[in-house]
């Protein structure tokens, strides 16, 4: 038996939390990254396999502005990464979707990229959705500088200093991506394209792969600035610095129906994520493991106390977060090392803990065992397929309504509060809105994104059908009533995908879109998550993670090579910088309480 089959052989026994606990909007809306999030996973695949990135071309100007080019090759395929940097004026810099002009426009082409591809690419690839990609572009997307961060870069680095690493703790980014695109949108290749890719053949792999060679590019473009202003004392960027800059990305509710929108996929998602935390409490702790998860616990404490937002909500949310956690600590040593320590944990953080931390200790548990749960990496992926089954007795379905949608059927979708929101689609970019019913006009351009309505008025249908026909097949329903055969084919699909839909009434006043945009973003690897309104938020991705001139780390040092989970803020003293280390408070943290953590064990 292979040590994969053994790893997946034992899965059926694992007990994992029920969907109606696990699919809850606001628990979804406290996901952190974790080790099988999408940036995770590439990093290790391009470490293991010694991916080769280089530098083909950097046609740039004194002003930084001009083409970059840059080879990946992998063991199976080559790949360039092309890069088109512009002047654009401040008036016309925008986050927004509706924003035509960027400081950045960028493809990653499948194959090697000659004179006519790359004037074809010059021509369309910085006019994004208003451009036609060429079919061999896997990647599509724009990015806008941070201002103040890239300014303050090349003022320090030209004068022989080093930027003050402060700048990265409170955005921790030369450039935010503002959409990446794939999956054949604007002529862009299509996703059955990478199907049978070895290098990109798990969801979104390709486009975080752009996304860190854009990476790559902003570290070289800011050190090509300052070597322009000031030749003779321009310094690089130092090591350190390099990887505590990540790639920003600034995200509203165009990324909302993806949720809804590939349930499966979602459900796959979760499922593993799931697995893994069963795996890990499973296992049997050392005094080694205990360790490890006290040293990734302070770390975590650390990234959260140093993470700034402007939001209200969500600093109170990581304060909450930081002020439990020396508790977490405090119970982690003073209970008794036995071998249901995890779930001990586990349970007790429930009882005594936000969503958030609770989340946070499921995140770090995880991390704690790589040879179970990396394996699970490449489960991340699912081919989608609703299936409609028309010889159910209607009955059945009835049943299986009642049975695993009964969060759905206990809504009041009549009420102001549960019909207070609705979707629909902007006529300017066809992008989602939300307006406030009765309020706002659209209301009869509402999409469909809302499922718990959906179930509900089609269980009424169907307990109306069954009055006049209680031996009724889901075929004789459908003929008299076809306009419920998306939401019944959903149901009968995803009773079987349990966690493929979110428990909750996305219309209702209470609820919080920046739960659903956290979701996805957390499976992405997003840090520093920083909503800036209730529809809209800045993250970080690949801030800490190994640099292009890492790759090529010896196999004994993959550890190392991974462990990158919530990044510290590096020193500066005397001008050098130097690894980032755990403040006092942290180190401290564990012991500062005498008697035991609130709740006991």
């Amino acid at each position: 038996m292979s040590n994969r089959d053994w790893a997946l052989a034992p899965l059926a026994p694992l007990s994992l939390r029920p969907a109606d606990e696990v699919m809850r909007l606001e628990r979804l809306g406290s996901l952190h990254a974790c080790r099988l999030s999408f940036v995770r996973s590439l990093m290790r695949q391009m470490g293991r396999q010694r991916w080769q990135i280089s530098r083909v071309r950097f046609d740039l100007d004194d002003d930084g502005y001009g083409t970059a080019v840059y080879r990946l090759q992998t063991p199976h395929g080559r790949y360039h990464g092309v890069m088109f940097a512009q002047a654009l004026d401040d008036s016309r810099r925008s986050d927004r979707v509706i924003a035509d002009a960027w400081d950045v426009t960028f493809g990653l082409v499948e194959g090697d990229v000659d004179d006519s591809l790359l004037e074809q690419m010059a021509a369309n690839v910085p006019l994004q959705e208003a451009g036609r990609q060429h079919p061999r572009v896997l990647v599509l997307s724009r990015a806008n500088k941070s201002l103040r961060n890239f300014a303050h870069f090349v003022e320090a680095l030209s004068s022989g200093q080093q930027p003050d690493p402060q700048w990265l703790t409170r955005v921790g980014y030369l450039y935010r991506t503002t959409a990446v695109y794939g999956n054949g949108k604007f002529g862009l290749a299509d996703f059955a394209r990478l199907h049978g890719n070895p290098d990109f053949r798990r969801p979104f792999s390709v486009q975080m792969a752009g996304v860190y060679l854009l990476r790559h590019f902003s570290i070289e473009q800011v050190e090509h600035l300052a070597r322009c202003q000031a030749p003779n004392t321009a310094c690089a960027l130092a090591t350190e610095l390099r990887r505590y800059l990540g790639i920003g990305n600034s995200t509203g509710l165009g990324m909302a129906p993806f949720l809804i929108n590939h349930p499966q996929l979602i459900a796959q998602w979760v499922h593993q994520r799931e697995t893994a935390l069963a795996l890990a409490q499973r296992q049997v702790p050392s005094e080694e493991d205990r360790q490890r998860l006290i040293s990734l616990t302070r770390r975590a404490l650390q990234h959260l106390a140093e993470t700034v937002t402007e939001d209200a909500e969500q600093t109170q949310r990581n304060g909450e977060t930081v002020a439990a956690l020396p508790d977490v600590l405090n119970w982690l040593e003073s209970v008794a090392l036995e071998e249901d320590l995890w779930a001990q944990l586990i349970a007790w953080s429930e009882r005594t803990l936000s969503l958030e931390a609770q989340e946070l200790i499921n995140t770090l548990l995880i991390e704690l065992y790589p040879d179970q749960v990396d394996l699970l990496e490449d489960q991340m992926g699912v081919h989608e397929n609703l299936d409609l089954e028309p010889d159910m007795p209607l009955m059945r379905l009835r049943q299986l309504i009642e049975t695993h949608y009964g969060w759905a059927l206990s809504y009041d979708y009549t009420s102001h509060e549960g019909a207070y929101w609705f979707w629909y689609r902007s006529a300017e970019k066809e992008e989602p809105r939300l307006g406030v019913r009765d309020q706002e006009p659209g209301a009869e351009k509402e999409v469909p994104i809302a499922i718990g309505p959906r179930v509900a008025h089609s269980h009424a249908a169907i307990c109306e059908f069954l009055e006049d026909a209680p031996r009724a097949k889901v075929v004789d329903f459908l003929l008299a009533k076809p306009r419920h055969k998306e939401i019944i084919r959903r149901v009968q699909s995803l009773v079987k995908d349990t966690y493929g839909d979110i428990h909750a009434n996305l219309w209702h006043q209470d609820m919080k879109p920046m739960h659903l945009l956290r979701a996805k973003l957390a499976f992405f690897g997003a840090s520093r998550f920083d909503p800036k309104s209730d529809r809209w938020v800045r993250i970080t991705l690949f801030q800490g993670a190994p640099l292009v001139e890492e790759l090529n780390a010896e196999p004994q040092d993959l550890s190392h090579f991974d462990d990158w989970s919530f990044p510290l803020q590096p020193t500066l003293e005397n001008g050098v910088v130097g690894a980032a280390g755990l403040s006092p408070h942290a180190e401290s943290a564990a012991s500062h309480v005498n008697q035991p953590a609130h709740g006991g064990r």
